[in-house]
């Protein structure tokens, strides 16, 4: 008799394009069962890191010193996460395989003639202060077999939330939205904006660094020409396999668009954009009618009234978050950087043709040893 492979743990660290936290998990992977969450960490970024992320990020700029001195101190961040999340769960760095961290994008531009991805967070500095091998630059393989390089959380998705009778969709609803169709033939794309829109509104008229629970936006009323003209982005109508960031949805597209509606109630504009990412997602899904349940998870799924205008465009849906599926929203795409991690570390190719549009199975990351 064999004996069966010894479960391995892993650490995903992920900052996404919200830019409000790193989140981190160290998980329990098991040969033949699901992963289990040992312990999760959520480290908030500053209002001046925040800032200069946003500096670094305008279209038409970049200070490279700033960009190396960002990838610097992220790369103590997300160390200082790893081990926080090792002393929480009283485990030494010998016992980790591996972690797998996302870093911070920064550019995102999978078209043209020099397609990237630009992830901040130094993965060699993290992989000697933790004493573990550290995975880290995951999109660039994908874009160069002719991939969008994003969303890679659908594989995941399927590994984990799609053993089941009933046909299942997941809806990460971060700084952008994406969806995952799982079954057979698993596909997702990027739908559109998520929270970054909500949460930019929400730092200029409440001072907050998001709308809680949706309440700002639930006393507005949404104004349909300006939604209307939200909607006339092009990358709404382009077709998958696709993949969006802040160079299409960030201040300066939205205040050009705002200058045509000089009248309007703060809150009826936090209103018009939580309608805005609510259409984004139903314009995905309204032609899946095979469909039968939406799993939300990322920031958003905490977003009441959100959900309910996705709700309110979807009825026949059974719509929750991924909770329902033994796995917390708010872990579920570092834990995905944790899979990737394991996936990188055992060789295992990805085809993610249906998703990215990659022309070929590839093996995804850049493993940095301490």
């Amino acid at each position: 008799m064999i004996d069966p492979a010894p479960a391995e743990l892993f650490i995903g660290l992920m900052s996404g394009t919200s830019q409000d936290a790193i989140d981190g998990v160290l998980a329990e992977f098991p040969a033949d069962a699901q992963p289990r969450i040992i312990a999760t960490r959520s480290t908030p970024l500053e209002a001046r890191l925040r800032r200069q992320l946003d500096e670094l990020q305008r279209p038409g700029s970049g200070d490279l010193d700033l960009a190396l001195r960002l990838h610097h101190e992220l790369g103590h961040r997300f160390a200082d996460c790893a081990l926080n999340l090792l002393s929480t769960a009283r485990v030494p760095p010998h016992a980790v395989r591996a972690i797998g961290s996302h870093g911070q994008t920064v550019r995102h531009s999978p078209e043209g003639t020099a397609p990237y991805s630009l992830q901040l967070g130094n993965a060699a500095l993290i992989a000697v202060r933790t004493g573990i091998a550290t995975v880290a630059d995951f999109r660039s393989t994908d874009i160069a077999a002719g991939g969008q390089g994003a969303p890679l959380a659908p594989a995941f998705h399927q590994a984990v939330f799609g053993t089941t009778g009933r046909r299942r969709a997941v809806l990460n609803l971060g700084g952008m939205a994406n969806v995952s169709l799982l079954g057979a033939d698993v596909s997702g794309w990027d739908v559109g904006p998520g929270n970054v829109l909500l949460d930019l509104w929400a730092l200029r008229h409440l001072g907050q660094p998001f709308d809680a629970d949706g309440r700002f936006a639930s006393t507005g009323t949404v104004d349909a020409s300006l939604l209307a003209a939200l909607l006339t982005h092009p990358f709404m109508a382009r077709p998958p396999p696709k993949s969006t960031g802040r160079e299409d949805f960030n201040p300066r597209w939205l205040d050009g668009l705002l200058a045509g509606f000089p009248n309007l109630h703060p809150a009826d504009i936090q209103a018009t954009l939580a309608e805005f990412t609510a259409v984004g997602v139903v314009q995905a899904l309204a032609s899946q009618p095979e469909v039968e349940v939406l799993l939300v998870c990322g920031g958003g799924a905490r977003n009441a009234d959100l959900l309910r205008r996705i709700a309110r465009r979807l009825p026949a849906l059974d719509i929750g978050t991924t909770s329902r599926a033994g796995i917390d929203p708010q872990w579920v795409e570092a834990l995905a950087f944790a899979w990737l991690a394991r996936q990188r570390v055992h060789e295992t190719a990805l085809d993610l043709g249906r998703i990215t549009g990659a022309r070929q199975p590839v093996i995804l990351g850049c493993i940095y040893m301490p």
